[in-house]
């Protein structure tokens, strides 16, 4: 509870930044770097970066919580496609931002680059089945006919930092959470910092940061070890280490 209660004390004391002012630096195509801490270590990481960064604010609220339903074939080809290492690969979800009560219909695609571009359109509501419109916006953005169907539920808190300096976004996840029917899995302690770029800059003053309490880039998908948490008898041998890192992290 104090921690929490530091993280929502120290995210007060950053500049604001709008939504309307942050689509300067939307980077709907981009390189993402992610980075695993424990929550323990957040507070004296965003301490040490508070000036260099501005916050997203949203009517008020500076810690946004995002609801995700994610899509995938009945054979699970998207979780399937990452465990094997595709290079090109999909995810589709529907994303809620509680908050502010809007809903996107949203697409990403990773190219033979490692760039990730992100698709969406906004609709009404997290629906199970997905609408004739919502089926042809996926076919028109991914040029292929999936059989969809709902695969997993996804909630968690995040932070979304602007650089005052440089075109880059960083969001910081916490409180994540799967669900699938009755199964559930919360990753206790865990956070995953994401830092969006044109391109990959190690002077970012968060990778600085980062760097400095030896912390090093660290790929990791919400979406598979969600899917590794839920579902009994999934194929997940590419992930054990991961799993193994995030247990070590978060003890």
């Amino acid at each position: 509870m104090k921690i929490a209660q530091d993280i929502t004390q120290l995210t007060q004391k950053l500049s604001p930044i709008s939504l309307e002012e942050m689509d300067e630096v939307r980077l709907m195509k981009r390189t993402d770097t992610k980075f695993v801490i424990h929550e323990k270590d957040l507070p004296s990481i965003l301490e040490s970066i508070q000036n260099q960064y501005r916050i997203l604010e949203t009517d008020k609220h500076r810690i946004i919580t995002y609801s995700s339903l994610y899509f995938d074939t009945p054979l699970k080809k998207f979780y399937t496609d990452h465990h094997n290492k595709k290079i090109r690969r999909t995810k589709i979800r529907i994303r809620k931002y509680v908050e502010s009560n809007t809903c996107f219909l949203e697409i990403k695609q990773k190219d033979g680059r490692g760039k990730t571009t992100k698709t969406r359109t906004s609709i009404d509501e997290i629906t199970p089945s997905l609408s004739t419109d919502s089926l042809e916006f996926i076919q028109n953005t991914t040029k292929r006919t999936f059989e969809l169907e709902p695969i997993i539920w996804n909630k968690f808190n995040r932070i979304t930092l602007v650089s005052k300096a440089a075109k880059e976004r960083l969001t910081i996840d916490l409180n994540i959470s799967f669900k699938i029917n009755n199964s559930f899995k919360t990753y206790h302690n865990l956070v995953i910092i994401e830092v969006k770029q044109e391109r990959f800059n190690r002077n970012s003053s968060i990778v600085q940061q980062l760097k400095s309490k030896q912390v090093n880039p660290y790929s990791i998908s919400k979406y598979c070890i969600g899917m590794i948490g839920v579902y009994d008898g999934l194929k997940y041998n590419r992930f054990k280490g991961k799993l193994i890192k995030i247990n070590k992290i978060t003890a």
